[in-house]
């Protein structure tokens, strides 16, 4: 894809890895802007950001995935970016399958995701894991009519629409899921393309099993609520 990209990077307590994720995104994407958002690290994540070359936005506490993410793009509109790649700092995202992505965009997709389960790859999910991935993708299946896999990945590219309505509206928590949920809802196109995930190279999941069941609980109820509010006001989605 032709334009400007930026590349945002979602990191909380992330000093052990963040530095070679932003070196090897450079290395597959040498024009792209590395961009790691720090969610209130407690460790030395934005130092080790920076060191490899990232611009690096501070958040002054943890305020979750969907407020480092909005604030990306918030950053990527206010720069005239012409699409915007989210990339964990974990390491599990693998750039050199970034511009798989950025072709969906190219072909007119809206927002491209990163699917682990599209094709048949090396990932294996923990069950549990397993069991929220497949909850949520039915959940959106059933209420946009459309078949997705994979809603809870975090390997996704948007384009420069997408990016001005994520810096407006982006769900907090817990939001793959519901951002595909609204983008669907309100026309966007959203296409899932096959892509290869690792194991993450450092530190812990924040999500328990307790908190991914208050998720799974809270994320469902905001998706069918949604649904059934935008069904009462006509069905009609934003303007794009």
């Amino acid at each position: 894809m032709s334009g400007r990209v930026a590349v945002l990077v979602p990191a909380w307590n992330e000093e052990g890895t963040v530095g070679d994720v932003v070196r090897e995104i450079r290395e597959a994407l040498p024009g792209a802007a590395v961009v790691v958002i720090d969610d209130g690290s407690a460790d030395d994540t934005a130092g080790a950001a920076r060191g490899a070359g990232a611009v690096v936005l501070r958040l002054p506490h943890n305020l979750g995935i969907g407020a480092a993410m909005q604030t990306g793009y918030r950053y990527a509109r206010e720069r005239g970016f012409d699409a915007a790649v989210q990339v964990d700092g974990d390491g599990q995202h693998i750039p050199a399958e970034i511009p798989r992505l950025l072709e969906a965009l190219r072909e007119g997709a809206d927002l491209a995701v990163g699917s682990r389960f599209h094709e048949r790859g090396d990932y294996r999910a923990p069950r549990a894991r397993r069991f929220g991935i497949l909850f949520f993708s039915l959940t959106v299946s059933l209420l946009t009519g459309r078949r997705f896999r994979d809603t809870t990945s975090g390997f996704r590219a948007a384009n420069r629409r997408v990016i001005a309505f994520f810096s407006r509206h982006y769900p907090s928590d817990y939001p793959e899921p519901e951002a595909i949920l609204i983008l669907s809802r309100a026309g966007y196109d959203v296409r899932e393309v096959p892509a290869r995930l690792r194991e993450r190279g450092g530190g812990s999941s924040s999500i328990t099993a307790i908190r991914g069941i208050y998720y799974m609980i809270k994320v469902f109820l905001a998706l069918v609520m949604g649904t059934l509010r935008r069904t009462r006001n006509g069905g009609g989605g934003e303007e794009r």
